[in-house]
């Protein structure tokens, strides 16, 4: 359910999902990361860790000098760099140093991402790194594959072969468009327009996904996030309804088929981003909302 200002509005209604309603709905996942110690705190500085099923975010508030190395990286992984910090990235026989604001795509293999005057960095990794899935401290709420959602699947390689792939987010908002949409073989991450002050409550946006989780990190600001689940035959499954407040920084993981729906509720900035793996069909289909979609083709249907 969307306002009618809601860019949203005008994807298509999913069907009806054909089976049966389930015995058990998933609970969400918290990362606060503000209010305990990270999971790692070394020389390169203090990062925290949270897992969905396909994936796995890790917040970082580095030092001058920290190096985040992969030896044998199994597949595509992502770096946003939330603000004006330089990140040297080196994979293969390419290396880049991307300003922040901004989204790199990393290839597989050996690479090595530093930060000489060091800031804040996120990444991001498909659930295939298994060092970093053993980093995070709700890792055996996934010991069992989440019936609700299929097994993940790789979106098609770039047709020029994967390398250090750099876009700013420095991209003005424009009408008809939902936020700041880039996609890559493992991720979709949507960095929504800052909204200044808290959302207006008659303009909420309650609705859910039948077959895929939502992260969605805050950076800056206070969100309520509401959760609802629904009523089946099996009043065992039922959940009671979850009013959650979360500062920043901090990532929420929303199962489906959980209704949501998130107020930023500051006066100053409230900065949301939503991160999926694999990449959403629905968005990628609207016209304008992927920036980068000429650089990473959609998988086709069916």
């Amino acid at each position: 359910m969307y306002d009618k200002t809601d860019p949203r509005a005008a994807l298509a209604a999913s069907a009806a999902p054909s089976a049966p309603p389930p015995a058990f709905f998933a609970p969400p996942e918290y990362g606060r990361f503000y209010e305990g110690p990270p999971q790692i705190d070394d020389a390169s500085g203090r990062s925290w860790f949270l897992r969905g099923q396909n994936f796995v975010l890790a917040y970082s508030e580095t030092k001058a000098g920290a190096l985040f190395a992969r030896d044998a990286q199994p597949d595509e992984y992502a770096l946003l760099i939330p603000d004006a910090t330089d990140v040297r990235i080196e994979a293969g026989d390419e290396s880049k140093t991307a300003r922040g604001p901004a989204i790199v795509f990393v290839p597989p293999g050996v690479s090595r991402v530093s930060l000489p005057a060091g800031g804040r960095l996120v990444r991001l990794f498909t659930s295939a790194s298994a060092d970093m899935v053993a980093a995070c401290p709700n890792a055996a709420s996934y010991a069992t594959q989440r019936a609700a959602i299929p097994p993940f699947k790789a979106w098609p390689t770039p047709p020029d072969g994967f390398r250090i792939r750099a876009y700013s987010l420095d991209v003005a908002p424009q009408p008809g468009r939902f936020g700041r949409i880039f996609r890559c073989t493992t991720f979709m991450i949507n960095v929504l327009d800052p909204q200044i002050g808290p959302r207006d409550v008659t303009k909420l946006s309650p609705h859910h996904h039948d077959d895929f989780e939502q992260c969605s990190l805050a950076l800056e600001g206070a969100f309520m996030h509401h959760l609802r689940w629904p009523w089946t035959v099996n009043m065992n499954a039922w959940r009671e309804d979850e009013h959650q407040h979360f500062a920043s920084p901090s990532a929420l993981v929303i199962p489906p088929p959980c209704i949501h729906t998130t107020r930023g509720l500051e006066p100053g900035l409230n900065q949301l981003i939503d991160i999926f793996s694999p990449p959403r069909m629905d968005f990628s289909k609207q016209p304008g909302w992927v920036l980068n979609g000429a650089d990473y083709p959609a998988p086709a249907e069916g």
